[in-house]
């Protein structure tokens, strides 16, 4: 059941955005885990609202994993999100095991998100002259994940 859909996107192209999408898919799962990991570690004066905060990005980065994956799916792609394809092939770092300091958990989430934005805006570039529709899905995960890493970065200021 290898061709289960057919995508209308030629086979040259459709490679492109396959591994786009893929190496998203697994950078937004990663980056949910990860923000979950420190959200129940995280310690300190700010404990509260950095808690907060990161589910905020929980919910992003799963939002953003599910349409990531239905485009795959629409074209045609089977999407893998099992979690050796997740290990294997992240662009986030390890976060430490164990409680984090408030400010050590801020730090990690902005490598984090500096990581997934980086490899986004490289997808943003290759699928836009290939697949405008799926070049703009990587505009808005670009987009919203900068406001977040804008907002942890603020965090460690003051």
């Amino acid at each position: 059941m290898a061709n289960a859909v057919k995508s209308t996107l030629p086979d040259e192209d459709l490679k492109v955005v396959g591994e786009a999408l893929q190496g998203a898919l697994v950078d937004l799962v990663d980056l949910s885990l990860v923000a979950k990991q420190i959200h129940w570690n995280v310690v300190g004066p700010r404990f509260r609202s950095i808690h907060l905060q990161l589910d905020e990005v929980v919910d992003t980065a799963r939002g953003f994993s599910d349409t990531v994956a239905e485009r795959a799916s629409a074209l045609g792609i089977a999407p893998d999100g099992r979690a050796t394809s997740v290990a294997s092939g992240s662009s986030i770092g390890t976060v430490k095991e164990g409680w984090q300091q408030d400010t050590d958990a801020v730090q990690a989430m902005v490598s984090a998100l500096a990581a997934v934005i980086a490899t986004s805006r490289e997808r943003m570039k290759a699928t836009g002259p290939v697949d405008p529709v799926t070049e703009d899905i990587f505009i808005q995960i670009t987009g919203d994940l900068e406001k977040h890493h804008w907002m942890f970065q603020a965090e460690n200021r003051g």
